[in-house]
């Protein structure tokens, strides 16, 4: 599996391919070493919880769980699509991640 992944937490993603295929969201958790990202409003399942102190009444609650690194894009708001995406040194020094996406230029860090 891959030691990193092509998305960080914070960033906006489009899922490519499953059952929640197009949509889009916000990457809540990330696990390099298994290769999975935790999706916001995507792959929700339903878990039974029991009574608990934070949770007294228990029963049934849904919660996103992990999908595979290799079924979200980075969402690029300049061309409105999932993009590839590359990395580049600028004037000052610092390394940046850029759409590969044809006549885009949108830099996805700071």
């Amino acid at each position: 599996m891959p030691a990193r992944l092509h998305v960080r937490k914070g960033d906006t993603v489009v899922i490519v391919s499953g059952k929640d295929k197009g949509k889009t969201g916000e990457v809540l958790r990330t696990s390099p070493k298994k290769g999975q990202v935790t999706v916001q409003g995507a792959n929700m399942i339903t878990r039974a919880t029991k009574a608990s102190p934070t949770n007294p009444n228990g029963g049934l609650i849904k919660r996103e769980a992990p999908l595979a690194s290799c079924k979200v894009m980075l969402w690029d708001p300049t061309v409105k699509k999932g993009v590839r995406v590359g990395k580049t040194t600028l004037a000052d020094g610092r390394k940046v991640r850029v759409s590969k996406a044809a006549g885009s230029t949108h830099q996805f860090d700071k």
